[in-house]
């Protein structure tokens, strides 16, 4: 009988002891930290299944994208009927609104004559472009955009002059305005235009580099590019356009050499 009930003493020690080593791993688990994992070293947290509103914000954010575009879509084909609906209709009341439409569509925006007006209303240039120093058209009279002989004069080219600099030159700007056009044109190359206040527009082709960009203010007498003549290019073409017509440079410039 003694050694039934040692036997059993025995076993439920045995078990106490099995029980107390076992909550001790449990609490070691529970004390040991983390290391942080790659991601959580770089400042990218896990999203973890048990964190519903984790889930739910990039769901969010595509939704406001998805409806962002679709208003966006929405509003252009809006806009396309409209204009299409005022071409379409001889209503009296539409005459205004469809001629102001053709204008915007057709004409070309006057960032010369309101940068002018601009700098008169707050004294400085608008910021198109960085700031360089303006001098008036007043103080010098206008000169050709590079010294040279006209090779080639308005009546032979039918829409600008053909200046033959003899050596390498910088071409420069007849006056004051905004850059509307830099890079390459089909006829003319390399081509710079320039748009003044007073609507005309001022053309330098041919050239072998440019120093612009496009909707920067030009100052009077700036450098616009550079020509150096070789055995394929020897001239720079230059035109003046006021009102939509080509005018003669000659009658505007005083020009020694002409052919």
């Amino acid at each position: 009988m003694n050694k039934g009930v040692k036997k059993v003493r025995k076993s439920i020690a045995q078990r106490k002891n099995l029980r107390s080593l076992n909550s001790g791993k449990e609490t070691r688990k529970k004390l040991t930290p983390a290391f942080p994992q790659e991601e959580e070293k770089h400042g990218y947290y896990p999203i973890f299944p048990d964190d519903p509103q984790k889930q739910q914000r990039p769901v969010k954010q595509q939704g406001r994208l998805v409806s962002s575009i679709v208003l966006k879509g929405v509003l252009s084909v809006i806009l396309f009927f409209g204009v299409a609906f005022l071409y379409q209709t001889d209503t009296t009341f539409l005459s205004k609104p469809m001629t102001w439409t053709s204008n915007a569509l057709t004409k070309e925006f006057p960032f010369a004559r309101v940068n002018q007006w601009y700098q008169e209303t707050f004294g400085t240039p608008m910021a198109l472009a960085p700031q360089e120093k303006q001098q008036t058209s007043n103080e010098q009279a206008l000169a050709l955009p590079v010294n040279g002989k006209v090779s080639e004069s308005f009546q032979a080219n039918g829409s600008g002059i053909m200046i033959a600099p003899q050596d390498k030159a910088d071409i420069v700007s007849l006056d004051k305005g905004v850059v509307i056009f830099a890079g390459n044109d089909r006829e003319t190359d390399k081509t710079v235009i320039v748009q003044h206040a007073d609507g005309s527009k001022s053309t330098y082709g041919y050239l072998n580099s440019i120093d612009v960009h496009l909707y920067q203010s030009v100052a009077y007498n700036q450098r616009l590019g550079e020509f150096e003549p070789n055995e394929t290019d020897k001239t720079v073409f230059f035109a003046i356009e006021k009102d939509n017509k080509y005018v003669d440079p000659v009658q505007v410039i005083k020009v020694d050499d002409v052919p």
